[in-house]
């Protein structure tokens, strides 16, 4: 029996959406607390797309 290797993708803070690797994604410490890290896939940065952070509720676009 051979092991497999499950590779899990970081989502977009903004859509939910999984950002594979090499993608023009962009990842930063929520502004307002500094605790959580914001990631955020193409085009939700073309668009401006908000996004809110899972602890301080924090929305910023």
């Amino acid at each position: 029996m051979t092991e497999r290797t499950v590779l899990k993708l970081l989502t977009c803070t903004s859509c939910g959406k999984p950002i594979p690797p090499g993608a023009e994604a962009t990842k930063f410490l929520c502004p307002n607390c500094g605790e959580i890290l914001i990631r955020r896939c193409e085009k939700c940065r073309k668009f401006g797309r908000l996004y809110k952070c899972p602890k301080c509720g924090f929305i910023g676009p």
